[in-house]
């Protein structure tokens, strides 16, 4: 798709730029467990070191080894049993004198005779080759479950990692914010501080009412204590981004403003409609549980096929009866469950019932994840009108600003109203950022919701 340069942002980013120079400058001095990110750096280390993300990569090894374990059941088994067995005691056969009759030359046998069978000690060995037959249909169904599972999760192996990638950009974003916003409660606090001593001023000559230095007093701590707010916020937002980045908690980060690059075109509204239920991760996954449903459904059903099972075994024994000392043994094995106090037909009936709750959450998920698409255009289109707007305040900050500062210059303005217009300013960059931010951001989202990647 064409690329097109971001909202500008050229304004708050400028300003931004400074203020993180400086605070890059006093952090190097003050804590040397600091890193310099780039927004694209950064997504590239959350997607090497973050623990959600290696969960769902382990989540795809082990649906790989479930289906290859569902394959194997395929092949013949081939397993050999040997065994020593100690007898206590054997019966043997007992022929008496003459019981075979008499001939010219005496009885038959002459004697009685005790024949052995076999010895006490016996030594056995076998190995036999199983093939399943008719498991066979019962098998496939269950490789086609595992696969299932396999592209489910390679889904959300896919869709974590989108995931967290547009977790990185909010929380990214929302320290930029945050550290224009402090800038703009100190510029605040400055005005505030200003006022005070003017008010105080006033009210020493007489000028102003006692309560005038109360009013502003209670302003400038109003001013400080949403300064402490925003440093509180600034400290939560760069530890979730340490966690989401896999570095130790509490290190400090240096967050590149000018590190943007340039962002695809969306998709209009109806083709992004069109193509969210062939793209949505959401979609997908709940398609690959229908799968999954229709597979155990089947392997229920191919529970009332008898089990024939191929064999073939070579055997050696020493101390057995009537048996070679090397021997082979072919044939079938016919297994069939007569009655299991309807065990099967249950299991069938429930499987059944989860196929119908599987296509029921895919048709509610399409409804979801469609209400989500359209009402994240609306957020954007939204965004994109606060946009100009804060764009059309800022150029009136700093007409604003302008004025003020050139009636200070000829003593027709107090030093008050040029602190408050600076810190208008201030945060009027502020707010512009937070806007282009939060756009950029809702336009993110709809690429994750169409399981691309946040740019």
């Amino acid at each position: 798709m064409a690329s097109v340069v971001p909202v500008a942002l050229v304004s708050p980013i400028l300003l931004l730029a400074q203020q993180s120079n400086a605070a890059a400058a006093s952090e190097h001095l003050s804590n040397a467990a600091s890193v310099d990110l780039t927004l694209s750096s950064a997504v590239e280390m959350a997607l090497a070191h973050n623990r959600h993300i290696m969960l769902a990569h382990l989540a795809v090894t082990d649906s790989m080894s479930q289906k290859r374990l569902a394959e194997s059941r395929f092949y013949p088994i081939i397993k050999n049993q040997s065994a020593v067995l100690h007898i206590t005691e054997l019966e043997g056969v007992r022929i008496p004198a003459g019981a075979l009759g008499e001939t010219s030359s005496g009885f038959l046998p002459a004697e009685t005779l005790n024949i052995g069978q076999g010895a006490l000690t016996s030594y056995t060995s076998g190995t036999e080759l199983a093939q399943p037959i008719t498991q066979i249909f019962k098998i496939r169904a269950g490789v086609k479950a595992a696969d299932a599972e396999l592209n489910s999760a390679h889904i959300q192996s896919d869709d974590a990692e989108n995931g967290v990638a547009f977790l990185v950009h909010k929380l990214y974003y929302g320290i930029l914010v945050e550290q224009l916003r402090g800038a703009a409660a100190k510029d605040a606090v400055d005005a505030a501080t200003v006022v005070e001593q003017e008010a105080k001023h006033g009210v020493n000559e007489g000028k102003l009412l006692a309560d005038a230095e109360l009013v502003s007093r209670t302003d400038l701590l109003d001013k400080q204590q949403a300064a402490l707010a925003s440093h509180l916020n600034l400290d939560d937002l760069t530890l979730q981004l340490d966690d989401a980045l896999g570095l130790p908690l509490g290190t400090q980060l240096i967050l590149d403003p000018n590190s943007f690059g340039a962002s695809s075109i969306l998709p209009t509204r109806a083709d992004a409609i069109a193509l969210l239920l062939n793209k949505s991760p959401a979609v997908l996954s709940a398609r690959q549980t229908v799968e999954k449903a229709k597979a155990d459904v089947a392997a229920a059903r191919d529970e009332y096929i008898p089990e024939l099972t191929g064999v073939a075994r070579y055997s050696y024994q020493s101390g057995l009866p009537f048996l070679a000392h090397n021997f082979g043994t072919f044939g079938a094995i016919f297994t069939y469950t007569l009655f299991d106090g309807g065990g099967r037909e249950a299991k069938l009936q429930d499987a059944r019932i989860k196929l119908t709750m599987a296509q029921t959450q895919l048709k509610q998920t399409e409804a979801d994840v469609s209400i989500e698409l359209s009402s994240a255009y609306d957020k954007t289109e939204q965004l994109d009108q606060l946009v100009r707007v804060t764009t059309q305040a800022l150029e009136a900050r700093e007409e604003s600003f302008r004025i003020q500062s050139e009636r200070a210059k000829v003593d027709a303005q107090l030093a008050s109203g040029v602190a408050a217009a600076n810190a208008a300013l201030t945060s009027a960059h502020m707010n512009l950022l937070n806007s282009q931010l939060n756009l950029s951001l809702a336009r993110n989202n709809i690429r994750r919701l169409l399981g691309e990647r946040p740019e």
